[in-house]
């Protein structure tokens, strides 16, 4: 176990002998803040594209910062290359980083030991600085390890994981304890610091509560006791508790519902996100250098790990037990923005965070608060102006840097604007990181793939090979899908017999190369979902290719490429033009099968599924909801039995589901939909009920649709799907508490 308080045990201040030694310490002091700014410098580099560079300066220092740095360095290289040799390298850097870091806590703990009058005015303990640095450590680590093919590993990188969270938990309390000693407290409702005449000036607690040993203790996930607030309120407006009390009844998950007041109908609005550069009496208080460090790293670490752990899929809850807590995707994101205003390496990470929440993860979502919304404060949707506002500062704080430019092609990609998204990806191709090419290839591969340039899409999967090693299988894959659209237009628009026969060739090369390259990369011990995925689709085509007598590019029903793109959420990026060709290309009519083949082929319960799933989401996007449930239903009415199988699709029926979820969102969302229930002649009261009423049906719908995905049985590609699910279940209890729905 992890024993925190231990860690700053010992610390408490001494008489000085000698008033040399005083101002020795601030001597030692300057050169830490020097060491560490030099470091910090160094690191910052990395955002920047000049990773390189970075290193190299990194290597002139020793310090426990200058390790630091190096592993950023490395861990950069793996989490965006997942090259296990870079791997294996990075847990050892980390790991004497780790070592480093707590040699040099437990020497700044001894000096200012031998110091009076020092500490008291210190926002944290002393050492803090390398307890961070060894959170940090650990939650790369974590992050490593997870992602390893071991499942050991990856059950180590969990407790990792646990260990940084009681660190920076350690870290935070002082602060707040800091600040209930100033009289000050954090304003839940605009996110700063604020000076408060109620607020306890009786320092930071008893001497018991700072040092009582952490023991970890998991959390009840049924608990429905006091829920953590939305910002981090720490100890302010009552008694410090015990840090075994405070983790025993730890429930991260502040979209946790409460019953509101009598006669309160809606909640206040969600508190606002921070922006801009830190001011007010923030500033004023985070003035040294070491306390800006600390402050920015912890809100940058705590954030995302509460942010990403408030991710996992539901059908992964069986690891969150180890962990012993839930995230808390609103805390998580309020602690990264406040981290992003920081101009060092620290809100660098924070802000990549942010944008790789927003343009990358949230953008697969569907259910989520309105534009509206966001502008009154939801946390949990997407801040486009502020999004906007972030992506300029950092361009402006990395000039030189293709991964701010990547995130500018995204947004773009989101605002439906996948042309000029493309624009801004094709003039990034050169970045002196090859992490940042890769990543921006990447998406350039699945832009065209969502406008149906089927020649680029195939050429820029291809690429992918050669400058990614995360999944071979997958990119052989969908470059065959897209030769394989280059096959059908060539056989129905009656090219030459040659050119027909030349994307043929190529499309069966592709695709049954594919799982020749299957299973180099696991997850936790596991094959990767898609790699399963691509593994039993050509097995399945394969299979029907022998049965029915045909090639195995003519054995292939719906089309796959269309398939991809609704996994990817393609639809949620296109524009008019580009789903009405979506239609297009899922006709039964673009099968290249013998007549009574492809009869055969249509016929199949999962391949119709998989269709209408896929049509279901081009009807939706074009506003055609009607259509959309009806086709649907239809998939609903299927017989479960007939996707059980080892080359069976079995994920349409749970999409069915969470599309009628999307579905039931929408009309919560569509003032139009609610005037239709509306009876006329009624009061300005009985509207209102009647609205009420219908909205709150309407939410109910929607929360058990996607409760029925949930409790699925184990799918192929539950997490992918999962992920849409948890954002939109994380929507519905914000939009309960916002209408005062909520129950305790």
């Amino acid at each position: 176990m992890s024993r925190l308080g231990s860690w700053f045990r010992g610390s408490a201040p001494k008489p000085s002998s000698s008033p040399s030694t005083a101002a020795s310490q601030v001597d030692l002091r300057a050169q830490e803040i020097a060491v560490m700014e030099d470091a910090m410098a160094g690191a910052a580099l990395i955002m920047n594209d000049d990773i390189d560079g970075a290193e190299e300066r990194l290597r002139k220092g020793d310090s426990a910062f200058h390790h630091l740095g190096m592993g950023v360095c490395i861990f950069m290289r793996s989490i965006l290359g997942f090259e296990k040799a870079i791997m294996v390298e990075t847990l050892n850097r980390l790991n004497e980083c780790e070592t480093a870091s707590w040699n040099e806590m437990k020497k700044a703990q001894k000096d200012a030991g031998n110091v009076s009058g020092t500490i008291e005015d210190r926002i944290y303990p002393p050492g803090s600085e390398y307890a961070l640095v060894i959170a940090d450590s650990q939650l790369m680590s974590a992050v490593i390890a997870v992602l390893h093919e071991s499942l050991t590993e990856g059950i180590k990188g969990f407790y990792k994981l646990r260990k940084a969270f009681i660190t920076l938990d350690g870290i935070m309390q002082a602060e707040v304890a800091y600040l209930e000693k100033k009289g000050l407290h954090l304003d839940s409702s605009k996110e700063h610091v604020t000076s408060s005449s109620n607020s306890s000036t009786s320092g930071r607690g008893n001497d018991d509560t700072d040092d009582t040993d952490l023991e970890f203790v998991d959390a009840d996930e049924a608990h429905s006791g006091t829920q953590t607030p939305l910002t981090y309120e720490g100890h302010l407006a009552k008694a410090i508790k015990s840090p075994e009390k405070k983790l025993s009844q730890l429930s991260l998950d502040s979209n946790a519902t409460s019953k509101p007041p009598p006669g309160k109908t809606k909640t206040q609005a969600s508190p606002s996100l921070p922006s801009g550069p830190p001011g007010g009496l923030e500033s004023d208080i985070f003035t040294d250098p070491v306390d800006i460090f600390i402050h920015s790293g912890v809100n940058m670490c705590l954030g995302s790990l509460l942010l990403l752990i408030s991710m996992v899929p539901p059908a992964f809850s069986r690891l969150l037990s180890i962990i012993g807590f839930k995230g808390d995707r609103e805390r998580g994101v309020h602690m990264l923005w406040r981290s992003s205003q920081y101009d060092n390496i620290n809100g660098a990470v924070a802000g990549l965070m942010l944008l790789a929440y927003y343009n990358g993860l949230l953008s697969f979502a569907d259910i989520l608060p309105s534009e509206e919304d966001v502008e009154n404060g939801a946390v949990v949707g997407y801040p486009r102006a502020r999004c906007s506002t972030l992506l300029s500062q950092m361009r402006a704080r990395y000039p030189d840097s293709g991964l701010w430019r990547f995130e500018e092609a995204r947004v773009l990609g989101n605002t439906r604007d996948l042309r000029g998204a493309l624009q801004i990806l094709k003039s990034n191709t050169k970045s002196k990181m090859r992490q940042v090419t890769a990543l921006n290839n990447f998406e350039l591969a699945l832009n065209s793939m969502y406008i149906h340039e089927y020649r680029d899409m195939r050429d820029n999967f291809l690429r992918c090979v050669e400058l990614n090693d995360w999944s071979h299988a997958l990119y052989y894959y969908i470059a065959g899908c897209a030769e394989l659209e280059n096959y059908r237009n060539a056989f129905h628009e009656k090219k030459s017999d040659s050119q027909i026969q030349r994307h043929k060739k190529k499309a069966n090369e592709l695709l049954r190369k594919a799982p020749t390259v299957a299973g180099r990369k696991r997850f936790l011990a596991k094959p990767l979902p898609f790699e399963q995925f691509v593994g039993r689709k050509i097995q399945k085509w394969e299979e029907r290719s022998k049965d029915l007598g045909i090639d195995l590019v003519d054995a292939i029903g719906v089309s796959p490429a269309e398939e991809m793109v609704y996994l990817w959420n393609g639809m949620k990026r296109m524009q008019t033009s580009e789903l009405e060709m979506s239609e297009k290309v899922l006709s039964w009519s673009r099968l290249t099968a013998p007549k009574e083949a492809r009869s055969k082929i249509m016929a199949e319960t999962d391949e119709q599924a998989v269709r209408d799933v896929c049509r279901a989401a081009v009807a939706r996007s074009l506003g055609k909801f009607d259509e959309a449930r009806e086709v649907l239903d239809s998939v609903l009415a299927m017989d479960k039995l007939d996707f059980r199988g080892a080359t069976k699709d079995d994920y349409p029926l749970p999409a069915a589901n969470y599309e009628l979820a999307v579905l039931a969102w929408i009309e919560v969302q569509n003032p139009e939909a609610r005037r239709d229930v509306i009876a006329e002649g009624d009061t300005p009261e009985d509207r209102e009920e009647e609205e009420e009423e219908w909205l709150r049906e309407k939410t109910e719908e929607c929360q058990s649709w996607l409760e029925k995905v949930a409790a699925w049985e184990t799918f192929v590609l539950d997490a992918r799907i999962g992920m849409r699910v948890q954002t939109g279940m994380d929507t519905i209890r914000w939009f309960k508490r916002e209408r005062g729905w909520a129950t305790a």
